[in-house]
Order: structure tokens, then sequence, then C-alpha cells
């Protein structure tokens, strides 16, 4: 897959993120709300990672649904530098509009980012 094809569903309000369970190795699947910039998938969280982050931890190999369509991907998180930067804009923009950026740090002060790059 590449960004084009991930950007044709952009629009979409929904992601169907499954990793593989860090203890078990079943896979576990989340809906999210996500954002495409620059070709990648973002995606954030507030608070204490939860399972589906404690297991890109350890196995950052995801596959996710986004519409009808299927893709493939490696997961990295973010607590700062320019993937949670542009993650958490591209998020901001997204599900709320435009902002200025003291408005999106502070939206995002408890967040982690997490970056999904295409395979």
């Amino acid at each position: 897959m590449n960004a084009a094809e991930v950007s044709s569903v952009a629009d979409e309000k929904y992601i169907y993120l499954t990793t593989i369970g860090r203890k078990t190795g079943n896979p576990h699947t989340v809906e999210l709300w996500f954002a495409v910039a620059i070709g990648k998938i973002y995606l954030s969280h507030e608070g204490a990672y939860t399972d589906w982050m404690k297991n890109i931890l350890t196995d950052n190999t995801v596959a996710f649904t986004i519409g009808h369509r299927r893709f493939e991907g490696k997961a990295h998180i973010y607590r700062d530098g320019a993937p949670f930067e542009i993650g958490k804009h591209a998020l901001y923009l997204k599900y709320y509009g435009e902002a200025s950026n003291d408005v999106v740090d502070n939206w995002f002060s408890e967040s982690t980012v997490i970056e999904v790059i295409l395979e």
C-alpha cells in the first residue's frame, strides 16, 4: 500500500488498529480516531499506556482497516519531536478545526502520538 491509497480514506472517522498481544500473541483490535499527514497515519492517546500501546512497544508491526481498505505498517510512539508535532496538529485539525499552537499544545499536553509508517 502507498501514501496515495491511505490518503484516499483520510476522511473516514475511525481506524481499526490491530496489534499482536505481547502476552498472548493474539490479535488485539481497537477503534481510534486518526489523521493522515505526509503519507503517514497518526493516532494519539492521553494518559497511561494502554494494552495496544504496550503491544506496540513489544512488536511494532500493526495492521489496520480504514473504511473498507486494509493496510499494514510499523508503529512508533512519541512524546515529543517532529512526529509528535505533525501528528497532534493533523489530529486537531481533522476533528476540531483550525486552532492556535497554544490551544493544540494545551490539548495534547498529557498525550502521546503514535506514528504509523506504511509498509
